[in-house]
Order: C-alpha cells, then structure tokens, then sequence
C-alpha cells in the first residue's frame, strides 16, 4: 500500500490517536524525574516494545497481562507476515531465509522489521500488512560463506544471492525526541535513520542518508558485518560488527554515532592500542596481529547512569585456528571474553571483567547483559547479570562492576599443543550455582539402561575430558593418544537468545541446550608449522554424538529453562523444554517424561508466565541432532510447569515480543523451519 493512500486511511483511526499519544507521553517522559524514567527502563514500555529486548536494560519483559494463566489457552494466529513481504520482493524470485533469527518493535500502531532482504519495513501493528518499506537498502559488501547477501536496489532489479543459513539483522533500534522519531538499523555495511512515519531517509544523515561502517577505522577495512541490533542511548547510536580484510578479522571496535547527523562521536577499541589501559596484556607486539575482540550480540545499557555493557568476544589471530588457538597472543588479552561498561557520551571504560582468560573454547560473552536491581542481604542493589556460553551466571553491581558475591580465580587444566600459552586460572562465581553442567564425568553419562551407559562410556574414552575448562588438545590416534577434547558446552549452550528477568520478583529465566563438541587441533598444511582446529569436523569441530543416535553421550534435558532467583544467589527450578528423543527406539519402551529440546530459544517474561518456544532446525552451528521443534510454550514463572502449548508452522527463530493495540494484546514471534520460509507470527485472543 503507498505511504499516501495509507496516511488517508489511517487519519480517522484509532491507531492514527495512538500515535499521537505515544509522541505526546515520549515529549511529557524527557521531563519526567530520573526515578520515574529509570522504573520505564527496567519495567518494559508498557503497551509498546520499543528496543529489542523490551528495554535497554535488556529484561525482555512486559507488565501486559491480557494474556495470562487463565487466557492463554484461547491464544490463536491473528496475522502472519512473511520475512520478505511480497511488496518488498518486486517481481524476484529468491525465498524467505528459514532461519530468520529477528525481533520486531512496536511503536505507534506500526511494527518495525528487517526483512529478509535486509530493507526496513514498517507493517500495520492490527493486520501485518506492510505500510513501507526502504527500497535502497542494501547489504554493501561480501559477507562470509553461509550468509546471505541481500541487493534490494530498484537499479539492479532480480539481483539476490542466496546461500546456506541465512544472514539478517536481529533487529532495529527507535529514537524520537518527541517532535522527530527515527528508526536506525543497521542493513549490510551501512547505518540507517528511517523517519519513522514515512521511512524516507534523512539526506543530512551520514551521505545521503547512511553512514558506510567500513569507514572511520584506524586500519584499512574491506568488509563489515553485524547481526545484532544497534543501541540508542540519548542522543548516541552504539554499534559493534566485524570489520575484516584479506579474509582475516580486524579488531572489533566499538562505535558511536549522533543519532541526528550520523557523525562518529567515539570509538572503544576492544583491542587496546599503545598508551591504552589493557595494552599490557598483550606482549610483544600481539595486539597488532589479533583481531574480533568486540560485539557480535546486543548491549544493554543504564540510561539513568548513562552506561552502556558490551558483551565482548573472543579475539583470533589466526582464521584457520578461529577461537581455539592463541599461541600468537600469548597473555590474558584484555577485554577480551568479558563485560565491560562504559560511558555513553564518551566512550570511556569505566569498569570491566573478564569471564574467559586467553579464550581457547569459542566462549566469547554470547549475549546482552540483563540490568536488574536487586535484594541481597537487605541491600539494594544496581546490579547486572551476565549469561555465558558455559553455564555460568555472574553478577555484578552495574554502577562499580564489583561482584555481588565472590569469584574465585580456580587452577584450570593446562593443554599441549605446541606453541600454546595457557591461563593457569579461570573465574568461577560462588553464586549462583551453574545452570548447565560442564564438567565431563562417569556420572554424568546417560544411563537409561546399563549398555546404553557402557556404550556412552566408550564413546567419551576416545578423548580426553575432565574439566569444563579443559583445553583443546592434538589429535593423535595413530600414536594411540586421543582424538581431541570432549567440550561438553560446546559454543552454543545459551548464545544470542539470552535471558528474561522478572522485575516484581528479581527471578531471572535462562533457557539453554547441551551440545559437546569435539575440539582437536592438527599442523596446518601450509608449512607454516601452525596449530589450527581440525578442517575435517565442523565449523567448531564435530558434535559429539550419543549412542544409538541419543543427542549427547550424557544425562538429560538436551534442553531446558532454569529460574534463578538473583535476591538469594540460588536455582529455583529447572525443567526440560520439549520432550526431546522419547522416541528413540532405544529408550521409546521406558516411557520416559519430557528429555528437553535441543534448540536455541529466547524467552519473553510477562506478568504471568515465561513463553519460550523450542528453536529452528536450519542453519544452527553446533544445534544437537533432532534440534528445534515447533512448540510454543508458556511456563508457569513460579514453577515451571506448563500452562500452555501451540504448535506454530516453524520453530522459533527469533525473541518473541509483545504489546497491546486497540485494546488487545499481540505476541510476535519469528519462525522458520529447514522446508518453511521465514515469517512473523502474530498470536492474540479472539
């Protein structure tokens, strides 16, 4: 529908008042006490979803409770839209991504989306019709093997380029200051303000319009790319990515830009340069030749205190070795696998922690940290939680970065592959307990019957195991060693999903999945006498099958949803998502109760309930055999049980959200499966 004819209809409607309420409340809020504005920030927006997690203090909750323990069993479909409208497609021919891992907003009646062209799209927030979208985005730039490259330029009409798992922004940012209201995103190698009404561009805003991210780097960049959603905080839009050139990754700095003319306001650089706090940790030069180190994921920040938390990666300084090799960076390497807070205006650290030393596993920070304010010990706290890859959860006071309980730096295993430096220790939080087991033991093995166990036992003694933080080690079975090192969190046990958090009650709702993975390293053939992961297995090394096709050699849940209750430091419950391989034939005859699903889910926290689908099935690096299902649930917050179910066309893809329009409330949800394209979702009461 053209923008014109869809501001004539919509004058005389309700959604048109809404609009102006919403400018209205947003002009009344900028002068609204701090306390106030801060109580917004941590309770969601009520009505509307206006960030990518509910708030930038990353919760992913929402007060509204239409939908609740006695409504949600009348939850049906009220619209579907597909991840590239039929409108945006423009004649071609190219499918919808099936892993269209994307959260929308809500602002003002209209949903805002990425499609999986790459253009923004604005869609009616009652129906899913597409209102407008901005036909000159573009993806400016290759992207790596397995991503899509999107061209949606009325010049190159039927120019798309298609491959492997898909590749699409997981979502887009809203700003307005009462009078203007802008959505940014970032669409390829660009960063784009749309005006939020009409999504034409601003020709003062970057050139003609964007901003080019491989521009403004202190070393040539060929590349860039980046999955996750920008940050507005103020009058500043913060974004990482993955600068690269020569097929090699570039230090990830972190960059902000004024939100009105897109000028480049600071640059944090995540490898520290010379003169730089942290350059120390990187010996002999190092830092000049590693590169990543920065955001990947999403960032959350306090807009009262002004901070902004990245969840930082791991660096690499060889791309065969990826993140399993580190003998050229042989320290620490700071910040590097950690958090760190800084200030928003100017970009300057202002505390910081490392999770990971000398990151050897692939366990970057995977996800946005979780602002919440606690109750520990009858003291309030400011504080921020911190999901990893490895199923710790740390928490922090978010103004100091002090521990809200102790971490203790624990003697680690140490490796012997040649040339490689290793950290004597690692952190490990006394509280709250690990939400995934990591540790590789006898007892942790499926024991379902006793051949299934001795089979499991011989699966796990080809390798060497023990620790969660066992290092990655040669591959020699021809000199009857072993055949790499069992990783039992593998690299996606919680990534990019996150965690939800119940502000009324101070829980916070982890949702994570076991996948062990192999992680062995061979002599490059290129007679560099290098150490890289084994080029044979996957793209982080080979998954670490049970037996007689059982998704792990260990214990269930293969997937599963933990409360943690933040105020005490301890696990509430945990329970399996999904019923997993109960129908396996070695075990269908021991009618066993729900196993959990192995696929990656984002929760979305309500009044109510938790609801948490089971995850896609395509494109998944490191997703356990029979991963994802099509389920959508919602959970009992104060007991985990199930209150309700629903089978969708796909599995989830991307975090569900949630608002209220005209009086009724919707949840969106992505979906996609390995046979269905990718769409959006829309559930509501009848």
């Amino acid at each position: 529908m053209p923008v014109s004819r869809y501001k004539e209809d919509i004058v005389e409607s309700k959604a048109f008042v809404v609009r102006r309420l919403v400018v209205l409340v947003a002009g009344l809020a900028l002068l609204a006490p701090a306390g106030m504005r801060l109580l917004a920030q941590s309770a969601g927006v009520g009505a509307e979803w206006r960030t990518y997690a509910g708030s930038t203090a990353s919760t992913k909750y929402s007060p509204l409770d239409q939908i609740n323990r006695n409504t949600v069993r009348n939850l049906r479909i009220a619209w579907r839209q597909s991840a590239t409208p039929v409108e945006v497609r423009e004649g071609a021919n190219a499918p919808a991504p099936t892993n269209y891992q994307h959260t929308p907003l809500m602002v003002g009646g209209l949903v805002y989306m990425i499609t999986g062209y790459g253009s923004v799209a604005a869609l009616d927030a009652a129906t899913g019709k597409l209102v407008w979208f901005d036909k000159r985005s573009r993806s400016l730039g290759p992207l790596p093997a397995g991503n899509f490259i999107w061209h949606d330029d009325p010049a190159q009409p039927g120019l798309y380029i298609i491959s492997g798992r898909g590749w699409t922004s997981r979502g887009v940012a809203y700003w307005t200051d009462g009078r203007d209201a802008r959505v940014i995103s970032v669409v390829g190698s660009s960063l784009l303000a749309l005006n939020a009404r009409t999504g034409k561009r601003y020709a003062d805003f970057g050139n003609g319009g964007e901003v080019d991210l491989t521009k403004g780097y202190d070393r040539p960049v060929e590349s860039f790319r980046w999955g996750g959603p920008p940050l507005v905080v103020g009058d500043v839009v913060v974004v990482g990515g993955i600068p690269a050139a020569a097929g090699q990754s570039l230090p990830g700095d972190v960059r902000a830009f004024d939100v009105r003319t897109g000028a480049l306001r600071w640059t944090f650089h995540a490898i520290p340069r010379p003169g730089e706090f942290g350059n120390d940790t990187w010996p002999n030069g190092s830092w000049e030749r590693a590169g990543a180190g920065g955001v990947w994921s999403a960032m959350s920040a306090d807009e009262e205190l002004g901070y902004v938390y990245l969840p930082t990666e791991s660096t690499a300084t060889q791309p065969l070795a990826a993140d399993f090799s580190g003998g050229a960076r042989p320290a620490a390497g700071l910040f590097e696998n950690g958090i760190v807070c800084l200030d928003a205006k100017t970009g300057k650290r202002v505390w910081h922690f490392q999770f990971v030393h000398h990151g050897l596993y692939d366990w970057d920070t995977p996800a946005a940290p979780t602002l919440v304010d606690i109750m520990v010990d009858g003291r309030r706290i400011k504080a921020v939680a911190q999901v990893t890859k490895y199923g710790f959860l740390f928490v922090f006071d978010r103004v100091t970065g002090a521990p809200v309980w102790p971490i203790e730096e624990k003697p680690v295993p140490q490796g012997g592959v040649p040339g490689e430096w290793y950290s004597p220790t690692q952190p490990y939080p006394s509280k709250p307990p690990a939400y995934e087991p990591g540790d590789v033991t006898v007892d942790e093995l499926v024991d379902f019957t006793p051949e299934l166990r001795q089979e499991a036992l011989k699966i796990i003694s080809q390798y060497r195991y023990g620790s969660r933080f066992m290092p990655p080690s040669v591959r020699e079975p021809d000199l009857g060693g072993t055949r790499g090192t069992i990783q039992r969190m593998g690299t996606i046990s919680t990534t990019w999903n996150g965690a939800g958090f119940d502000p009324d009650t101070g829980i916070l709702y982890v949702p994570s999945v076991q996948d062990p993975g192999i992680i062995e390293m061979v002599k490059a053939n290129d007679g560099k006498n290098e150490w890289i992961l084994n080029p044979l297995g996957l793209s982080y090394g080979p998954y670490l099958q049970g037996p007689r096709g059982l998704p792990t050699p260990f214990k269930p849940p293969y997937g599963r949803l933990t409360a943690i209750d933040l105020n005490k430091g301890t696990i509430l419950w945990a329970v399996p998502n999904g019923n997993g391989p109960r129908d396996n034939p070695a075990i269908k005859h021991l009618k066993l109760p729900p196993l959990g699903q192995g696929g990656r889910a984002a929760p979305l926290v309500t009044k109510s309930m938790v609801f948490l689908g089971e995850g896609g099935n395509d494109g998944v690096a490191g997703l356990p055999p029979g991963g994802g299902g099509k389920m959508f649930r919602a959970y009992d917050k104060a007991s985990g049980k199930v209150l309700w179910e629903m089978e969708l066309p796909g599995g989830t893809t991307g975090a569900p959200m949630t608002y209220m329009l005209n009086g009724k409330q919707y949840i969106v949800v992505a979906t996609g499966w390995k046979d269905t394209p990718g769409e959006l979702i829309a559930l509501a009461l009848p």
